[in-house]
Formats: C-alpha cells, sequence, structure tokens
C-alpha cells in the first residue's frame, strides 16, 4: 500500500471520512501515479542515459463526477504525496489566463508560432501539472488546447486533472467546437478517464441542512458563516488564522483580493464586490474560480446604493448562470432586500434567482451548470 492510499484509509479509520468504495479504487489508481511518478528517474539523468531510451511517460488521470464527491480531497491527497519531481497545482482558469498572458509576450516579439514556446517553457517547469475543475468556457482557450497539451504532453509531463465534465461534455455547444475535437480525443487517449459520480454529496451533507441566507448581519450571521466555510472546506477551525488568502486575476491585468480562498470556497464582503468599481470580468473571473462564495455584510438596496444594486444584480446572474453556490448574510430576506422606491420591479429576476439557489435543485446542481 502506497502513500496516498495509505492516508486515504488512515482518513476513513479515523472517521474523517465516510467508507466509499469509489473513492478508495481512484485513491488506489492515484496511489500508482504517484509511485510512478516517484520512481520515474529525472530527465537527463545518468540512469536516463544508461536505460539507452526515454522512460515512458507517467501515465495521468482525469477525474470527473458531481459536486461533493471528493474529488478535490483526493487531489489533496495526492498532491501532498508525491515527492520528488517538479509539481504544481492550479486551477485551470488560472492557468489558462497565464497561459495567455505568455502568448502576448510571445506575439510581442513576432515569434511565428507562440504556442509551441509558451508549452515548451511550460513543459521545462514542471513534470507534474495537477488541475483543479477543469471547464472550457471560451473560444481562445478552446482553439488552443489541443496543440498546447499535446506539446506539454510530448515532453512527458503527467497531467492529473479534476472536471465536473466527462470529456465529452467540455465545451459542449461551444462556439467553432470542431477545433476543440481534438482536444478531447487527447485528453481520452493520454490520461485514464474516471467517473468518481454517485448520490452522495459530500460537500453538500457538511451543510447538515443549514440556512445559506442569514438575516440580519451581525455577529450570529458572521459566526454561522464561519462555520460553514471550515465544514466546506476541512480546514481545521484552530488554524483560522492562518486560511490562505488569493489574489484573483482578472482578464486586463487586474487583480481582486480574496480574504479567505480555499478548495473552491471563497469568503468577500460586499463592500468588495459590489462597493468598488467592478463588472462583469470581476464577477466571471469569480464564478469560473469558485464553486462557492460566501458574502457578509449585504445591506438593503436604498436609492442611494443604486450602482451597488445594479452591481449585485451583475453578480447573482453571474455565479446563477454557473451554478455556483451561494452563502451570504444580509439585512433582510431577498424580497425586502431591494427598497430602491419605484424601479422595485427590476430586482424581481434577482429575488427570484436568490430563492431559487437556496433550493435543494440548485445546491445539487454542478458548478458550470447553466441555469
Amino acid at each position: 500500500m502506497g502513500k496516498v492510499l495509505t492516508r486515504y484509509q488512515a482518513a476513513v479509520s479515523a472517521g474523517e471520512l465516510r467508507p466509499d468504495p469509489a473513492q478508495r479504487a481512484v485513491a488506489e489508481r492515484l496511489d500508482r501515479c504517484a509511485a510512478e511518478l516517484e520512481a520515474r528517474p529525472r530527465r537527463g539523468s545518468i540512469l536516463w542515459r544508461a536505460l539507452g531510451r526515454r522512460p515512458e511517460a507517467v501515465r495521468g488521470v482525469y477525474l470527473w463526477g458531481g459536486v461533493g464527491r471528493g474529488k478535490s480531497m483526493l487531489m489533496d491527497m495526492f498532491f501532498a504525496c508525491v515527492d520528488g519531481p517538479r509539481k504544481r497545482r492550479v486551477h485551470f482558469h488560472e492557468f489558462m489566463q497565464e497561459v495567455h498572458d505568455r502568448l502576448r509576450v510571445e506575439r510581442e516579439k513576432e515569434t511565428p508560432d507562440p504556442v509551441m514556446p509558451v508549452a515548451d517553457a511550460i513543459a521545462d517547469e514542471v513534470r507534474l501539472l495537477a488541475f483543479d475543475e477543469m471547464i472550457v468556457t471560451n473560444s481562445a482557450d478552446a482553439m488552443i488546447l489541443s496543440r498546447l497539451f499535446t506539446r506539454i504532453m510530448s515532453h512527458d509531463v503527467t497531467i492529473v486533472a479534476t472536471s465536473n465534465r466527462a470529456p465529452g461534455q467540455l465545451y459542449l455547444n461551444g462556439l467553432n467546437r470542431e477545433h476543440f475535437l481534438p482536444f478531447i480525443a487527447l485528453l481520452e487517449e493520454k490520461l485514464d478517464v474516471i467517473a468518481l459520480d454517485g448520490p452522495t454529496d459530500y460537500r453538500l451533507e457538511r451543510l447538515g441542512g443549514f440556512p445559506t441566507w442569514y438575516v440580519p448581519n451581525g455577529k450570529a450571521a458572521t459566526d454561522a458563516l464561519s462555520r460553514a466555510f471550515f465544514r466546506l472546506t476541512d480546514f481545521p477551525v484552530e488554524d483560522r488564522a492562518h486560511v490562505p488568502t488569493e489574489e484573483l486575476a482578472i482578464p486586463g491585468g487586474r487583480s481582486m483580493h480574496v480574504p479567505k480562498s480555499l478548495k473552491g470556497v471563497a469568503v468577500f464582503s460586499f463592500k468588495r464586490l459590489c462597493g468598488e468599481a467592478r463588472g462583469i470580468p470581476d464577477y466571471l473571473a469569480i464564478a469560473r474560480r469558485y464553486h462557492t462564495v460566501i458574502i457578509v455584510g449585504i445591506p438593503k438596496l436604498s436609492a442611494e446604493l443604486r450602482n451597488e444594486a445594479t452591481r449585485f444584480k451583475l453578480l447573482v446572474d453571474t455565479l446563477y448562470e454557473h451554478g455556483v453556490k451561494l452563502l451570504a448574510a444580509a439585512d433582510a430576506e431577498p424580497e425586502q432586500l431591494y427598497v430602491g422606491g419605484d424601479d422595485a420591479f427590476e430586482f424581481d429576476r434577482t429575488v427570484s434567482r436568490l430563492m431559487e439557489m437556496r433550493s435543494a435543485d440548485y445546491l445539487a446542481k454542478g458548478h458550470g451548470s447553466e441555469g
């Protein structure tokens, strides 16, 4: 029994995880992957040359399934257990933003085919690329993925990825999807595609039927949302002072500070999201990066807060359309939230969506699902 499986079994024995045959099967496969990565000689090493040929690349894994089934938890275990090779774990959306930044630099240098040097540079940096939430939502990514990853994997980089969707469901109905199909074929050829699906949503189960909308703002609501954050992320409450933060990249070279960011769960203040000059690019970046967003300090939206109300409507629409779970503390229930005057009817759709986002059907949807 290798390190990944040992860690998984220890968590089950300690009662931290419920016995789950599907999760155990994934742990066994990731266990083999970790062992093979550690055993493979480094590029250019004496052992590599002694073999007289390049060792075979370690075959990667594409793990997909519904929300809350333990994909990120198993990825955590796997990544922590891999010693030796240069490795990187990154959210897929963040990775693709970096790729486009690198492509921009290559184009400024008038490189004839900028994808190739970018792929070569990435492959030179790591032997293991681990992706959280592989999802493709725009044609700019779709057009380059096949060539980019064919080149990266030609350098024997191992890819391990999680996703809410099977490879064949990625970029479904997307613009010019025919250019994306070779990437699907590449994933299915080079990675072991494993479904981790089933009726148990452990993430939803951790909420234990608790509310997702707390009224009014104040210590009780903040404490309840804090408990929800720690349940959703399995982060030790006693280590609350060390919850990771993040600088979320926004298209156009901007960024947004996220005061708490862990395992696809983010905490924001209403002021940060809607009191500042934010727009669709900001909210799209959030919706693509996080499966769950916690917002504190939502006020009643009066006529004096017309701009904030407009941004809040955009934010709710974007989260809703991407299947993002919303937990919030506010000064009123959704139907009493807007007190702006005669134009209150314009807020009706937002109220309807906020109510639906509290429903069991919505909470059971996968991240990236459209409403």
